[in-house]
C-alpha cells in the first residue's frame, strides 16, 4: 500500500509489478537475474484518486501515461531487485503527490499608465537616436 497523503492511499491491488532483465550495471549478473522493475498503476480506473488529480497526473506523467490510462515507471538503477522496487514505488508516490497540488490560478495584470508612458517615451527617444544615424547631407 502506498500512502500519498492523509486522504489518498493506493492499494496493492491497483499496482502491478513486472521484473525484467536490466541493461544497467551488474556484469554477468545482468544476463542471469531480472532486476529491472516496471511498476504499473491503473490511474484512470483508480477509485482512490479524485478526477482533478487524475487530470493533473496525466499531464505531469507525460510519456509515462499509457493509452489505456495507466502510469508506467521503469527502474533499472541498481543491481538489487528489492532496491529498484523501492525506487519505483518512491517515484510513483512522488509523481502522484505532485499531482495532488492544485496550481495557483494566474490573475492577469495590466501595466500602470506611468509605465506605459515611460516605455513609449523611451521608444520615441530611441527612434530619434536611430533616425540621426542617417546619411549626412552637405551644405554648399
Amino acid at each position: 500500500m502506498l500512502e500519498i497523503n492523509d486522504q489518498i492511499t493506493i492499494q496493492d491491488w491497483e499496482l502491478t509489478e513486472q521484473f525484467t532483465r536490466s541493461s544497467g550495471p551488474g556484469g554477468q549478473n545482468v544476463n542471469k537475474v531480472s532486476t529491472a522493475v516496471e511498476l504499473r498503476f491503473e490511474a484512470a480506473r483508480s477509485p482512490n484518486l479524485p478526477a482533478p488529480v487524475k487530470n493533473r497526473l496525466k499531464r505531469i506523467a507525460g510519456s509515462r501515461w499509457t493509452t489505456d490510462g495507466a502510469v508506467l515507471i521503469r527502474v533499472e538503477d541498481t543491481r538489487s531487485q528489492v532496491r529498484n522496487r523501492e525506487i519505483a514505488r518512491d517515484r510513483m508516490t512522488e509523481l502522484i503527490r505532485r499531482a495532488t497540488i492544485k496550481p495557483k490560478r494566474r490573475i492577469p495584470t495590466k501595466p500602470t499608465k506611468g509605465s506605459v508612458k515611460r516605455r513609449l517615451a523611451a521608444k520615441t527617444q530611441r527612434g530619434e537616436i536611430k533616425n540621426l544615424r542617417g546619411k549626412v547631407e552637405r551644405d554648399d
